[in-house]
Formats: C-alpha cells, structure tokens, sequence
C-alpha cells in the first residue's frame, strides 16, 4: 500500500503523508496542513528509507498524526532533539559530527525557550554523547561561544538535522534498521501528542486499516 516518494494520485500509490492527507479530509498532498511540517518531513523521511517489505508497518501510525500540529518553536527544537539523540550512537562516522553539534545546539535552544539553566543537558542526550565521547568532546568546543536564535534553528537547523538523523539511522551498520526507523517516529509522535494534549493514541489496528484502504479514493 504504501511506497516511496510523491505520487500523483491514488492510482499511483501512496506515501505515509498521502494517506495522512487522504483520512484528513484534504487535497491530496504530502505536505496536508493537519500535521506539523517536521513531524510530516521526518514522516516523509521514514517512509522513503524503510524497506519496502517493512514499510506497511508504518500505517497504523498514520492517523495519528492527523490534527497534529503547533506554532510553538519549541516543537521543533524537541522533535530535531530526539531524532539526533536516536542516531548519533549508531550513525556512521561522517554524520556523527554534525548529530552531535545537533544536540549541543537544541539543548541550548531549550534552555532559552524552557528558561532552564545554562547547559541543561537531558538524560538521553548525556547517554548518545557518552557513545562517542571524542565527536563529543569536539562538537562541545565547536559550540562554545557561538548563538543561534530559536527562530533561526527552527527554520534552518531543526529540519537538517532531523534529514541526517534518519539518512544517519538508514545507513547504521545494526540488524534492526526499520525497526529503529519506526522508533524514532512513533516516539516523536507521541511525543507531540503529549504536548498537544492528546494522551490517547490515535493508531489503528490491523482490521480498521483494512477499512481505511478498501476506502480510499482510486482516482
């Protein structure tokens, strides 16, 4: 049911934001407006690097994520978090870098928006950086003393970062790549349904995904 990439129509197939669009009540579209844009990039992202055998996975998670939606920066700045806190300790070498100034960089930006102290680090972040204690160490020194404004790392930052984080997840040398994958994703969706109130999950079981693709539009 679903596969990589745009498709023009249902006839041509699906993507995970298509069908998002589609059990929204939208023009089809894989940027609908009824999801945050980096939830539905780092969607669209999964989606095109899972394989294709494990790739119908992804579906049930599909309507959760519908209405799932916020103009707080703070979104952003948590979802491109999570994503690199998940890749660095298994990215290769040459993204590992660039992950690791990631979470530097968002943990200062929360401690702007949060209003936390200076140099607040979260678990999870202090436990990826322990996974490469000498990239950390660098990224560490390549931030001091630098600022990036929240608006700026939303618009700029928070959507690279998330890119290499699932390019990183993708091409990890681990058993579990599409399981990691998936992860990552129904995390950061349960994350955001958190912040935005809704403590239920919105997944759908196998026999009501069944209903929801025999009625899907077919042109």
């Amino acid at each position: 049911m679903l596969g990589r990439g745009k498709h023009r129509n249902p006839k041509k197939g699906a993507c995970f934001m298509e069908l998002a669009s589609f059990l929204a009540g939208e023009r089809w579209s894989d940027h609908p407006s009824c999801t945050h844009p980096l939830v539905a990039m780092l969607a669209r992202a999964v989606n095109d690097l899972t394989s294709d055998h494990a790739r119908p996975q992804l579906a049930p998670l599909i309507p959760s994520v519908i209405g799932l939606t916020s103009d707080d920066q703070r979104w952003d700045v948590r979802i491109a978090l999570r994503a690199a806190q998940a890749a660095l300790p298994i990215s290769p070498a040459d993204r590992q870098q660039t992950l690791a100034v990631a979470i530097y960089g968002a943990e200062r930006m929360l401690d702007v928006l949060d209003e936390r102290p200076s140099g607040t680090l979260a678990p999870e972040s202090v436990e990826a950086l322990a996974s490469v204690p000498k990239t950390a160490a660098w990224a560490e020194r390549f931030c001091a003393g630098t600022t990036v404004r929240p608006k700026r790392f939303v618009r700029d930052a928070a959507p690279s970062v998330v890119s290499t984080a699932v390019q990183g997840i993708s091409e990890a040398f681990v058993p579990d790549v599409d399981a990691r994958l998936r992860s990552l994703l129904a995390d950061t969706i349960e994350d955001a349904r958190r912040w935005a109130g809704k403590a239920d999950s919105a997944a759908l079981d196998p026999t009501e995904w069944r209903q929801v693709v025999k009625e899907a539009p077919v042109g």
